[in-house]
């Protein structure tokens, strides 16, 4: 079966009418169990990341800050999540979920996280809905610990992962891709070492060659220990926030491939599920549901 991570302090309490579905992690988790999806002896449970682990990418003073409660108004405005005791602990949990997966990918070849890709968390603040970086805490880790020489960050949530690409701007072990809308958020782009953009309205035949060319053109100039693969929703026709014209089709085809593309050439993956936001946060959860469904199908077909 397919190793899973999770902790149940992914969701919490939160303003139901909110834009960031924060009930969407449990939601998720209760769907891939009614699936039939989630194997007990292949459920993982991460632990609270110590300080050290998050300074790996980030400024310690804004660490310290976020986790006391002190941060100014204006940075938790950009964050836009209020500060809570609750969003202290998933904030410390999810990095280390991320983490926990890329080494169940190294050792069983694929492993998926019921969360993760904050991209848009930079070296000393947050945006975006994004406390801290999980991916650039995890590549960062895994390089330091040795169980990777190279990592590769495949983003494909509809934003550009500006945090990523800036606080991995000179790392060599690391190299960053996004695949997103041009037009979209942030307004201010980062240079990741690769960026694709696609245009505003785009549908599923122009989006899916542009995430086929880009993990060409990435096999192409670096070889991944590693592959960590941001699975965001948010392409979706129907997302709030995304501005891409994407089907469900289209999201179930691009994981597939993804996955595909990398464990064919030896490559294991880890997996988070990035962005995706809808006031139906039923509805939502099944549609960050794709990329375990591909998963668990691929693995059982014995495809990766």
């Amino acid at each position: 079966m397919l190793p899973l991570v999770y902790h149940p302090a992914y969701s919490f309490p939160f303003d139901e009418k909110h834009r960031f579905a924060m009930s969407k992690f449990g939601r998720l988790f209760a769907y891939l169990n009614q699936r039939g999806l989630v194997d007990p002896s292949q459920l993982y449970r991460p632990a609270k990341a110590k300080a050290s682990l998050i300074a790996l990418a980030h400024d310690a003073a804004y660490v310290s800050q976020f986790i006391e409660g002190t941060l100014p108004f204006k940075a938790m405005r950009e964050i836009g999540l209020p500060w809570s005791a609750q969003l202290v602990e998933r904030s410390l949990i999810s990095p280390v979920g991320t983490l926990l997966t890329a080494q169940l990918a190294l050792r069983h070849g694929l492993a998926c996280h019921v969360a993760g890709g904050t991209h848009h968390a930079h070296y000393d603040h947050g945006r975006g809905f994004c406390v801290f970086n999980d991916l650039a805490i995890a590549a960062k880790s895994l390089v330091k610990q040795g169980l990777a020489e190279r990592v590769l960050i495949f983003d494909c949530d509809v934003h550009q992962g500006d945090g990523t690409a800036r606080i991995l701007a000179d790392d060599s072990s690391v190299f960053t891709c996004s695949v997103h809308c041009k037009q979209n958020y942030p307004a201010r782009k980062a240079l990741s070492d690769l960026d694709v953009e696609v245009e505003k309205g785009a549908a599923d035949e122009v989006y899916l060659l542009a995430v086929h060319d880009a993990m060409a053109q990435c096999a192409a100039s670096f070889s991944p220990d590693l592959v960590i693969f941001d699975a965001g929703v948010d392409v979706f026709a129907g997302d709030r926030l995304g501005l891409l014209d994407v089907s469900m089709e289209g999201i179930r085809i691009r994981d597939e491939s993804v996955l595909r593309f990398w464990r064919g050439r030896g490559v294991p993956v880890a997996t988070v599920i990035g962005g995706g936001y809808d006031h139906d946060h039923a509805a939502l959860a099944e549609r960050h549901g794709s990329i375990f469904e591909t998963a668990v199908q691929l693995k059982s077909d014995g495809v990766v």
